[in-house]
Formats: structure tokens, C-alpha cells, sequence
């Protein structure tokens, strides 16, 4: 048996060993339950504690009415139920303000700088200079808690009482978003209109079958922006209450001033953020469409203006921001709640019918409340209705008791009342010890009967508490209902723009020196620019004029090919030497690449003459990879050397010359196609022994007639190369 790793622990001077088990146990497993339920995972009420306690000091000072108080005051007083310090009670404090803007439906009216959620660097002000008040949707939140509808505790060192949850009349748990991290857990939950949220917990009550997606389409958040509306990643956040989906900024384009405009912007990011990756992205040259980039937010509000080159397509700009920047972020779902004090990730109709059954049992709570509270009230009239029928009796009893103790007594035993009933009536004021005065109160007696009745046949049923529910989800929603912030735009109508058209297109010349040095350069710096410098014993040995969203194929006399995206290589000028390609490929030591060629869609062939006499065609096509892989392996036969390599679009002639004395013309028509890059090709030269094909040469670069050498067939023999014929051979 494996024997338990154990640690030592100090204990009154001594070492005691202690298994690692036991430590765990003992030590770390009350702390990582102590974050999971007393701090980072909110409960049924939408609330943590940190939250609950704050809000619930603000309403025991009597700021839910009245004048705001400064900050400063509320932290202190917070401090009786939250002791982590007031630095961490003022953050949470911010983050529930109006002003900060981090909640669609803010719980505390404030006066003062707390800063942005939109900004990681506009800080707030010290608690010393803010005001703040309870808003008035905490009317809702703080509904009838003075009528026992939630229970109290001891706070952490027991000498006050406060509520283990706030019977809030709406779900306030998806009314605002919430994110914690636990141990070993974490909570994400995002925010929903609050009219639309209303509607939906209300048509659920009444028909559990309803489709949550058609009344409560998609979470909204404060700082607005579009949200991307996929149905089946909403149903399955709405399911399961994880998954993700995307949010993006909005824009606006002036033409007069050619620049862009971005005023709304995800909730997941900064506009700090945003600008630090604009500036990144415009030094490494993947937006040379931008100009400048400021920001300019002000009291109006969030504001990111994009100064752009004049020409620019502003839409397809934007598409390549929301690609490359947090323009366009994602939101992750994960629904973990505190359901009686076990986590759990729900899904929203399980949230729902958590929430439906607190709200019932806390309205249960207040019509017994309300039930005690009538039945005393009308006992005590019972009393009082005793003694209408001889006031002047209840009047002589009390005038003629000579101990005031026996008052009570004599009371109870005169009109056979209970000892509250005889203590009501003898606490009356002198006053009201008249006919007239009592018989109001005791008609009293009827409406209090019928209002108990009533009460008590609601707290038996169910349906009527529900009803109860949506009376208070209708009145929220018409009382404290705002237009939805975020818009919706679904997926299927953005437009979908391909990865080539955020490079940018412009014309390009590309160089490759003997030595493996290569140059890109744009033909717009060509047309100014002097002599190409190379090293002294380089020189030129290839150049193309392409584009800049070409893909540039390199191969090598290792039988490997290079891919490169034109884009993938920043701009050179011709004074400088270019890049090394074995530092740019990582080729290997004695590689070197022998030709070079572009293409857009890899149309065309690739042909390969090797000395043996045979020739392959290749499609082209065969070098294109899903993955965009940058090396390729065996991109040609080894078999035999290679003579000669071109990519060619539609067929063409070459003169292949054997051991300088004789040639034929061929059509690469004649070739059928290779399936396989590395394809040993066919024969198109008759070869003896120790004889090879030594040049090829396209047939543009003829100078003679080659109708001599012209062959209609493979593979021939070729003829002798005629002495005239040869000398402009040899000329060339």
C-alpha cells in the first residue's frame, strides 16, 4: 500500500507530521467554500454578498427617499456588515452606480466621477467627492423586507441582523450581468432587457411550454453595440446556460471629414484596448488605410475617431477591425448561480422556476405576515366591541380598582376579554372612550374579516400568488422599462467577407537575386527609385510583377516548394539589399531556391524537364493547402535532375536540346497530367546511353524557325542542330 504524502505543521514549539488529506481538508476546503458561497457566486437575488450588504446599509440609512449622502458615509456604515475594507466596498459601490454604466439597470442613483466601464484608464473619484442614494427601481428590490418575507442573519460578528437574500419582485439575477471567479469555478452571467425579461418570467409563469426565444430574444447590455444573432447558439445558452456569442461596435462614417466614427462598443472590452490594437495593427502594415486613431470621448459620450486615406471603403475597413481587434468580441455564458447554497449552471427556464418558487415562498411570507398582523388587530376590536355594549361599565370598573395592577384583572373578568384585549382598552386616551369613536372602529371588524378571508384563500393557492407575480412583473416592466441598448443583427444577413479582401491590394515587383536574397517591392516606390542593390558578387536572376495579394511560390533544388503570401512580407525599397531567404524560409544550409512564381487561384501547370528525357506536368492546384502550410515536400521528381521548371497557363512549345548537337519541339499538349507533384512525368526524348537532355528553352525565346524540330509526337529522337541554327544558340 502507497504510503500518504504528509506535511509538517508548527504546533506549540514542535513538529507534528499531518496527512496532505487532512490539510486539504482542514484547511484549504474552507476557504475555497467560502469563495463559492459567501463571495464570488451569486444567489437566486442576482446578488452577491458584497452587493446585498451594501445596498441593504444604503436602505437601513434611509436612502431609498430623501437626499443623496456622500460616499464616504456609505462605506463606513458598510463596514458594520462587510469587513474586506473600504477600498473593495467603494469598487462594488462604483460598479452599481448610473454613472459607471456597468449594469443595464443601475441600483444606486450617484452624483460624481466613477469613471466608465467603457474605459480601463478613466478612473473614478475618491468616495470623499461622490454622492449616491438608492435608485428607484430599489423600491423593487426592497419590496415589503419589513414584512418577513426573507430571513435575517447575524452579521460577522453578531451584533446586527441582515437579510440572507432581497426579495427582489423581478429576476434581477438576469437583469444584470455578473461576473465572478471562484476556486475551481466561475460564474458568467449575461444581462436582459429589463421590459423584455419581465414579459418573458411572465409568460413562463403561465404556460411553461412557451418559447423563451421568441419573448426574450437576446441579452442586452449597457453599452449597447450589435449583437450577432445565431438561434441555435441562443437556444442552447437558453438550454443549458453555457456558450458564447459575439458582440460588435457600431460605427458611423463623415465623408466630409473622411473618418470613421465607433460610439458603441462591446461590453468585454475597453476602448483602450480597441486603440492599442488599431496602433498595431496600422505600424505592422496590415491597415494602411488608417491614417490616425484618437480618442475623443466626452461628456456626449464614447466616442473612437479613425482618421483613413481618402479612397477608403469604410465597410471593409470595419470588417477588418472587427477581425484583427476586440471591435468584434465574444461573450461567454456560464450561468452558475447559488441555489440554497449548492451551485448550480441552469439554464434560463430553470433560473425562472428557481426565482418563481423563491418569489412564491417569500409572498407566502408576507400574506402570513399580513394575516398575523389583521388578526391582531382585529381581536383587539373583538375587545373593544365588548365593552360598546356598557361603556359606563368599563369606565366604573377602572375608576373604582384601587390598585393599578388590578386594572387588567378586572377588566378581563368584567366583559370576559384576554389579557391583550384588557391591556388595548386600558391604554385607550380618555378621549376616545365614546360610542361614537368605538363604533367606527368596530365597523372596522367586517372589511378586516373579508381582507383575512381573502388572504388566506391566496396563501392556499397557488395560481393566485402567481397572478400575484405577474401583477409585479407588469408594473416593473411599465415602470422601469427602457428601449433595448444593443441591437440584433442576424448572422445570415452580415456579409461575409473573404480573408483576401482585408489585404490590401496595390501593385508589386518582386526580385530574387543568384545569392537567394529577395526583395518586395510596391511599383508606386519603383517608380522614384534608383539601381537595385545587391552584393557585389550577386546579381538579379528573377523578377515578377504581381500584386500584393498573390501567394508567391519558391522552389528549391531540395525538391521542396515554398509558399509565402505576398501580404506575409513587409515593403522594401531598392537600396536595400531584401531579405535572406534562409532566414525568411527557414531553408536549409545548402538549399537554395532556382525559381520563383505567383499566383492568385492556383489555375495552371507546373512542367518539369529532367535529364533523363522524361517531362511532367503538374496542375498547379496541387500546391494549394487547406492549412496554408509554408513547405511542401517532394514538390517535383528526384529521379533524375531537374533541366528546367516554368508555371505555364495553357500549353506552350519548348526546344529541349541533347548534349548541344541535337533538339526537338514539343508541346506540353502532348504531356497527359500528373496526379502527383512529384510525378517521374513521360518520355519525351529518345535518349542513347550516356546521352541527356541538357537545356530547355521556351519557344518564345527562339530566334529561328523551329519548324525543322517540331515533333507531333513523344517520344522522337529529335534532329541535328544546324550550324546556323546553333550559332544563334550560341549567341543568345
Amino acid at each position: 500500500m502507497a504510503k500518504k504524502k504528509t506535511t509538517k505543521t508548527y504546533q506549540d514549539n514542535f513538529i507534528q507530521e499531518q496527512s496532505i488529506i487532512q490539510t486539504l481538508e482542514q484547511n484549504y476546503m474552507p476557504y475555497a467554500m467560502s469563495v463559492i458561497v459567501s463571495r464570488a457566486i451569486p444567489e437566486i437575488d442576482g446578488f452577491k454578498p458584497s452587493h446585498r450588504k451594501l445596498l441593504y446599509t444604503m436602505y437601513d440609512m434611509g436612502l431609498l427617499k430623501g437626499d443623496r449622502t456622500k460616499s464616504t458615509n456609505v462605506v463606513g456604515q458598510t463596514m458594520k456588515l462587510n469587513p474586506h475594507g473600504d477600498s473593495a466596498i467603494y469598487e462594488t459601490l462604483v460598479r452599481l452606480t448610473e454613472g459607471n454604466g456597468a449594469l443595464l439597470t443601475p441600483l444606486i442613483d450617484s452624483k460624481g466621477n466613477f469613471g466608465k466601464q467603457y474605459s480601463r484608464d478613466m478612473a473614478y473619484a475618491a468616495s470623499r467627492y461622490t454622492e449616491v442614494k438608492l435608485a428607484d427601481i430599489c423600491q423593487e428590490v426592497f419590496a415589503d423586507i419589513d414584512k418577513n418575507t426573507v430571513d435575517f442573519v447575524d452579521n460577522y460578528d453578531g451584533s446586527m441582523k441582515e437579510p440572507a437574500l432581497l426579495p427582489t419582485t423581478f429576476p434581477n439575477i438576469l437583469a444584470n450581468p455578473n461576473i465572478g471567479i471562484a476556486v475551481g469555478m466561475a460564474s458568467s452571467i449575461c444581462s436582459f432587457n429589463l421590459a423584455e425579461l419581465c414579459e418573458a418570467t411572465a409568460a413562463y409563469i403561465k404556460n411553461k411550454d412557451v418559447d423563451l426565444c421568441d419573448i426574450l430574444p437576446a441579452p442586452d447590455f449597457s453599452t449597447g453595440g450589435e449583437l450577432i444573432y445565431n438561434r441555435k447558439e441562443m437556444e442552447q445558452i437558453y438550454r443549458t446556460g453555457k456558450g458564447s456569442f459575439k458582440l460588435r461596435a457600431i460605427y458611423r462614417f463623415d465623408a466630409d471629414q473622411n473618418c470613421i466614427e465607433i460610439y458603441e462598443i462591446p461590453y468585454t472590452t475597453s476602448l483602450e484596448i480597441i486603440i492599442d490594437k488599431i496602433i498595431a495593427l496600422a505600424k505592422s502594415g496590415k491597415a494602411r488605410e488608417i491614417t490616425d486613431v484618437r480618442d475623443e470621448t466626452d461628456l456626449n459620450g464614447l466616442k473612437i475617431t479613425i482618421d483613413v486615406k481618402k479612397g477608403t471603403n469604410p465597410d471593409l475597413l470595419m470588417h477588418k477591425l472587427y477581425a484583427f481587434t476586440p471591435l468584434s468580441d465574444s461573450f461567454s455564458c456560464n450561468f452558475n448561480v447559488l441555489i440554497d447554497g449548492k451551485p448550480m449552471t441552469l439554464g434560463i427556464a430553470q433560473l425562472l422556476d428557481h426565482w418563481t418558487s423563491f418569489r412564491i415562498k417569500s409572498i407566502r411570507r408576507q400574506i402570513r405576515f399580513d394575516i398575523d398582523k389583521k388578526s391582531e388587530k382585529y381581536h383587539l376590536l373583538q375587545g373593544l366591541s365588548k365593552i360598546l355594549l356598557d361603556i359606563d361599565k368599563a369606565i366604573s370598573i377602572i375608576r373604582n380598582t384601587e390598585k393599578e395592577q388590578q386594572v387588567i384583572p378586572n377588566l378581563m373578568a368584567g366583559f370576559d376579554l384576554d389579557k391583550v384585549q384588557a391591556e388595548y382598552i386600558a391604554e385607550m386616551k380618555l378621549r376616545n372612550i365614546n360610542k361614537e369613536y368605538i363604533i367606527k372602529r368596530t365597523n372596522e371588524m367586517t372589511t378586516l374579516a373579508q381582507e383575512i378571508q381573502d388572504l388566506q384563500d391566496t396563501l392556499q393557492n397557488e395560481n393566485k400568488i402567481k397572478q400575484i407575480i405577474c401583477k409585479q412583473l407588469k408594473h416593473v416592466a411599465k415602470k422601469y422599462g427602457q428601449p433595448r441598448c444593443t441591437e440584433i443583427i442576424q448572422e445570415e444577413k452580415i456579409a461575409t467577407i473573404k480573408k483576401e479582401d482585408f489585404i490590401e491590394d496595390y501593385g508589386i515587383k518582386l526580385f530574387l537575386t543568384e545569392q537567394n536574397y529577395f526583395k518586395k517591392i510596391s511599383l508606386a516606390s519603383l517608380r522614384s527609385a534608383g539601381e537595385q542593390k545587391v552584393k557585389e558578387d550577386d546579381k538579379i536572376v528573377w523578377e515578377i510583377e504581381t500584386t500584393n495579394r498573390a501567394d508567391i511560390l519558391l522552389f528549391s533544388n531540395q525538391h521542396n516548394v515554398y509558399k509565402v503570401k505576398a501580404s506575409d512580407i513587409a515593403d522594401t525599397k531598392a537600396s536595400a539589399m531584401g531579405d535572406y531567404l534562409q532566414n525568411l524560409l527557414g531553408m536549409e544550409a545548402e538549399e537554395k531556391i532556382i525559381y520563383m512564381t505567383t499566383t492568385y487561384d492556383y489555375t495552371g501547370y507546373m512542367v518539369f524537364f529532367f535529364a533523363n528525357g522524361k517531362a511532367a506536368k503538374v496542375q498547379l492546384s496541387a500546391y494549394a493547402t487547406k492549412n496554408n502550410r509554408k513547405k511542401l515536400l517532394k514538390a517535383y521528381a528526384d529521379r533524375s535532375p531537374l533541366v528546367y521548371m516554368e508555371h505555364i497557363e495553357t500549353d506552350k512549345e519548348y526546344f529541349v536540346m541533347r548534349n548541344e548537337d541535337k533538339a526537338t519541339v514539343i508541346s506540353t499538349a502532348l504531356l497527359s497530367v500528373s496526379a502527383s507533384k512529384s510525378a517521374v512525368g513521360m518520355q519525351v526524348y529518345q535518349l542513347k546511353q550516356n546521352s541527356s537532355v541538357t537545356a530547355v528553352i521556351s519557344i518564345e525565346h527562339i530566334d529561328f524557325d523551329v519548324s525543322y524540330y517540331r515533333s507531333s509526337k513523344i517520344p522522337n529522337t529529335g534532329h541535328f542542330i544546324q550550324v546556323t541554327d546553333k550559332i544563334a544558340l550560341l549567341q543568345k
